[in-house]
């Protein structure tokens, strides 16, 4: 048991919705410790807002609060619960921020509740820029010469003092928030404006920036007894400059002299134990190449993105570890639960070396400022393994999912030589592409890149042994040895191919006819000095032996969805994880293949055996010649595992659920048409084109405004509204590239309620666990809308046709497992928009409040099972008393240069949710979840397209109605001072006299509402405006539905207390007649 035996019932908190610089490793983490704190018998309270997640589920914890993490709401939680201990860093910077609150706000004293795990003081030493700089002076730990500073001037006078460039950092955030590198006094005072914004305490850290040293980073443990280990140490490819989030991060190092290792590993733990940490902490250092100087940059008291990449790269579970020491473990009595044998203060040993590769938005936002800097943008990452780092990095490359199969981007061929070495210089996502090209083109010495870039010369050295590879096989006929060689630096099949121009099989049958053939090795955490029990495995071509010992009992491989980026999120390995756990239950081994080392799915002990792989159809099919399974599950890998259906079933692989046929026919535009004329059911009027002229003819026919977008896509990428031929051709010559093979689809553009239903479907009977409303009107993407379940304004003719119309659809489809379709309302006619035969983001949302077990019923059904021998009758099953608002939360923060108005194009990164039996009150805490600042008085500026005039009236007239003052621009304001209300008059930005930008600056207007006129570019003021909400933290609403929203939430707060919270377990498990 436990050192401390009073603790019974412990509380942890989660880290909320998934944003930039804070994803899914924390629901990875959380889940591990939650876990590990049940099989101590304690009882778990867990509270977080994120319903995506795994953790999030009832039987992670006893009891599951999926409530807004603010001071007020864990208050009212903790007095509810009355837990003994506080576990929050695991929770992220948010779990951090909020412990330090309620420590400040005296809720834990007063309520008698210990925070486990790093104490207090040490968060504070490791968080607070001053004592932080105190406490490594004290050890005698090297500093950047810096200075705290809480205004503009001070900041320029230290600039001054010390010379540019500088960085600057805020206390307590993450991800870098609101910090950068300042070349000069006009970008530092910017810089420091937003940067006193973002931070808690208002300060920020103004020091010497060391950029172009090489960053380490070493992930320690310590325990109450003062025993510490060092897990695991990684250095980034980027020099320091770029934010290790966005840096391609190799571990081991493998540049650092011995003498460098265990001097800074040696740091590592002295200043671990000074800061008295218990637990896993992180800590960065900057090294001088050329002695042996070094700096240390931060340390991260908590369960860091580093430490998921750590525990996934040597296979020691840091969360699970972290858990047992906070309740009083020492690393000695915790058996490492992947050898079984060892105790958790072995440092592991590695035998390979591992690569992280970020994963950025920028393929979301095409006008977004590329560079990369202190500021994090990636959305996700990707991790690959392999004996050698040419090997890893070229597996790395082909699990991004971005087109790429090597180090090699086909817009640079078109570039001549003088562009591509001015490229080098350019610290961007293309930055070691570029490095590439230039060594295969032999433009520049590895000397050279060297000095332009600073990456160490022993990685362009490794990237040359790619390049030669490549030269020689596009110049020399494909000989056997040749086919060795580029297996040993791992170039894959597609590759050999592109070079050689033969095909791709072509080469896979070559090259098994000469028996090179991959072998799969374990991570062991031990380098195989004691036997594991662990089913973790990788591939590479450098091996004589093969570890996988293959069963002869059932078994089926499950695809995971990659990645995490913008449209595909978390939600997808929730559904990967679900699906395991149901494999298992039928008693059939699960194998997963998946590259995402934040997630669940790639934990060791979820599936009986985890291949940590590229999701691409060849290294896919290696791992079933290997292990030959009854066939693969695609449905819930999102967008990634369905593309791969089609090649599998070419290769022969049996696909379980919805036929490869079926899932083509609902997502082929002409196929689906075909679909809909037999089961009578309409849709908006549209056309499928394959040139310009086409467009610009049957988007007459079918009347402005239409919406354009490619065919084929997930998350809305390249959708857009267009209202008129101008900004039609526009969109033809900038967003698409129309050819025969991929049309561009032109869709009459219904402005009426979108509906959303996710539906279970057996080919004969189909049951649908709910039905979603959203409150922005079409048009707005299904992932960036709020909605509601169950539907609060259709009548119930509406209900009875979208379950019909559902029923019609799963069966003409033939649909085996999950569909989820979207639905426009008119004047209460049903329109179908489109259909997805795969689980979608919203399953998880739905299985908690439905408590219909979605993903489980979907794979038995997939691997034959019937609905009604599940025990489910056809239909909707009966919606629950309470209501459930899913609102999503956006990083705008983190992207500078992005419009946050919404459209049809997917800009959300994660999302929240509110549960309460008053809509109302669902909606106030799933608003004030996904952090919009509601203010309760104030000043609401308005500005609004002429579409919206009419309708604003009202709106403005109800705001000013509680008390509001109101603000807005001319032509707005006349049509409100129409309805005989006081308004005030400001100018638009570039009517310099009264400026909006100044006001939104200075606090003297609380919240905005701006529509969008047309011209989306970032030269007009409304982008200017909304940009300026973002950088002020200001409420900024972009849909006039949002706005009716976010009033209906005022009139209430008003009325009615709002903080009220029950688990999870109280709404789902029947505890109705509460309400």
């Amino acid at each position: 048991m436990p050192k401390k035996e009073y603790l019974k019932k412990v509380m942890v908190i989660g880290s909320g919705p998934i944003i930039i610089g804070q994803a899914a490793e924390f629901d990875y983490a959380g889940s591990q410790a939650c876990r590990a704190l049940k099989e101590e018998g304690l009882e778990v309270v867990l509270v977080n807002s994120n319903p995506a997640t795994i953790m999030t589920d009832t039987h992670i914890a006893d009891r599951v609060y999926i409530e807004p993490l603010t001071p007020e709401f864990l208050e009212e939680i903790i007095a509810k619960e009355n837990p003994d201990g506080l576990l929050a860093t695991l929770g992220g910077q948010a779990g951090l921020n909020l412990a330090v609150q309620l420590s400040e706000r005296g809720v834990l004293e007063k309520y008698n509740v210990e925070l486990l795990g790093t104490p207090l003081k040490a968060i504070e030493k490791a968080e607070d820029r001053e004592m932080f700089k105190e406490t490594m002076q004290k050890l005698g730990e090297p500093i950047p010469e810096s200075t705290i500073v809480e205004d503009v001037p001070a900041a320029v006078a230290f600039a001054n003092e010390i010379g540019y460039p500088v960085i600057v950092r805020p206390a307590y955030t993450m991800g870098g928030t609101g910090g950068g590198i300042a070349d000069n006094e006009e970008e530092l005072i910017d810089i420091v404006i937003k940067g006193l914004t973002y931070s808690m305490i208002g300060q920020v850290l103004i020091e010497r920036s060391v950029a172009g040293w090489k960053e380490i980073e070493y992930e320690v443990m310590r325990d109450g007894n003062d025993n510490c280990i060092t897990v695991c140490n990684m250095e980034n490819f980027d020099p320091v400059g770029v934010h290790t989030g966005d840096s391609i991060v190799v571990a081991p190092s493998q540049t650092l002299t011995d003498h460098e290792y265990q001097m800074l590993r040696s740091a590592s733990l002295r200043i671990i134990r000074e800061l008295g940490i218990e637990g896993g902490c992180n800590a960065q250092y900057a090294l001088d190449p050329n002695s042996n100087r070094y700096y240390v940059i931060e340390v991260n008291p908590r369960v860091s993105r580093s430490s998921a990449l750590a525990s996934k790269a040597t296979g020691y579970p840091i969360a699970k570890v972290s858990a047992k020491i906070a309740i009083g473990y020492t690393l000695d009595e915790i058996t490492n639960a992947v050898t079984q044998k060892t105790k958790a203060c072995f440092e592991p040993a590695l035998d390979y070396c591992v690569v992280k590769f970020p994963r950025w938005p920028f393929d979301k936002f095409v006008y977004a400022d590329r560079t990369l800097g202190t500021q994090m943008k990636a959305t996700g990452e990707v991790m690959s393994i392999d004996r050698h780092f040419e090997g890893a990095i070229l597996k790395a490359v082909r699990s991004l999912e971005i087109g790429v199969n090597r180090l090699h981007l086909d817009k640079i061929d078109a570039w001549d030589d003088e562009r591509v070495k001015k490229n080098l210089a350019r610290i961007n996502d293309e930055r070691i592409f570029v490095i590439a090209e230039a060594l295969r083109r032999n433009i520049a010495t590895v000397d050279e890149i060297h000095d332009i870039t600073k990456v160490d010369k022993w990685f362009i050295n490794k990237i040359k042994n790619i390049t030669d590879v490549e030269v020689k096989l596009a110049n020399e006929p494909l000989t056997p040895n040749h086919m060795l060689e580029a297996q040993n630096v791992g170039l894959a099949d597609v590759s050999i191919a592109e070079v050689t121009g033969k095909s791709a099989d072509e080469i896979r049958t070559t090259r098994k006819s000469m028996g090179i053939l991959p072998s799969y090795k374990m991570v062991d955490t031990c380098a195989a000095e004691f036997e594991a029990a662990t089913p973790y495995f990788y591939s590479t071509f450098r091996a004589e032996q093969d570890e996988v010992e293959v069963t002869n009992s059932r078994k089926v491989v499950v695809l995971g969805s990659g990645p995490i980026r913008i449209g595909q999120g978390v939600e997808f390995d929730y559904c990967s994880v679900h699906s395991i756990w149901a494999l298992k239950e039928m008693g059939i081994e699960a194998i997963i293949i998946n590259n995402n080392p934040e997630t669940v799915s790639t934990d060791f002990d979820i599936s009986d055996r985890l291949y940590f792989e590229p999701l691409t159809s060849e290294d896919v099919l290696n791992i079933i010649d290997k292990e030959k399974p009854e066939g693969v599950i695609v449905q819930f890998g999102g967008q990634t595992a369905i593309n791969l259906a089609a090649s599998l079933q070419k290769a022969g692989v049996k696909v379980f659920g919805t036929s490869v046929d079926d899932i083509d026919r609902a997502e082929d535009r002409e196929r689906f048409d075909e679909v809909l004329t037999q089961t009578k059911i309409p849709r908006p009027q549209g056309i499928s084109v394959t040139n310009l002229e086409d467009a610009i003819t049957g988007a007459a026919n079918i009347g402005y405004p239409v919406m354009v977008r490619p065919s084929y896509v997930l998350g809305g990428r390249a959708m857009e509204i267009v209202y008129n031929e101008d900004e039609l051709r526009d969109y033809m010559s900038r967003a698409v590239k129309v050819t025969p093979d991929h049309p561009v689809l032109v869709d009459r553009y219904m402005q009426g309620t979108e509906v959303e239903v996710d539906g279970i479907s057996d080919g004969v009977d189909v049951v649908i666990p709910g039905i979603m409303e959203h409150v922005e009107r079409a048009g707005v993407h299904s992932g960036d809308s709020i909605a509601v379940y169950p539907p609060q304004t259709l009548s119930s003719k509406v209900i009875y046709t979208i379950i019909d119309y559902t029923k019609r659809l799963a069966v003409a489809l033939h649909v085996k497992g999950l569909l989820n379709i979207q639905f426009v309302v008119v004047n209460d006619e049903v329109y179908i928009i489109e259909v997805n035969p795969r689980s979608s983001r919203t399953v998880p949302f739905l299985s908690k409040v439905t408590d219909v077990k979605m993903v489980n019923v979907a794979t038995r059904i997939a691997l034959g099972a019937t609905l009604k021998e599940l025990g489910f009758r056809s239909g909707l099953v009966t919606p629950k008393p309470y209501v459930a608002v899913k609102a999503p939360v956006f990083s705008f923060a983190k992207m500078t240069d992005v419009d946050i108005a919404l459209g049809p194009e997917m800009k959300s990164t994660g999302e929240v949710m509110g549960i309460d039996y008053h809509y109302a009150r669902a909606l106030y805490k799933a608003i004030i979840g996904s952090g919009i600042n509601v203010p309760t008085q104030g000043c609401v500026l308005f500005t609004v397209a002429d579409k919206d005039k009419e309708e604003m009236k009202q709106l403005a007239k109800a705001f000013s109605e509680l008390d509001f003052k109101i603000a807005a621009t001319e032509g707005t304001a006349k049509a409100i001072q129409s309805m005989g209300i006081d308004v005030q008059v400001v100018g638009k930005v570039h009517e310099r006299s009264t400026d909006i930008i100044e006001k939104i600056k200075t606090g003297k207007i609380n919240m905005v509402i701006n529509t969008l006129t047309q011209g989306k570019h970032s030269l007009n003021d409304g982008f200017k405006i909304r940009r300026a909400t973002v950088e002020h933290g200001i409420a900024c609403l972009t849909s006039l539905d949002t706005a009716w929203e976010v009033m209906r939430v005022l009139s209430f707060m008003r009325e009615r207390r709002l903080v009220y919270s029950l688990a999870i377990q109280d709404y789902v498990g029947g505890g109705d007649d509460l309400a």
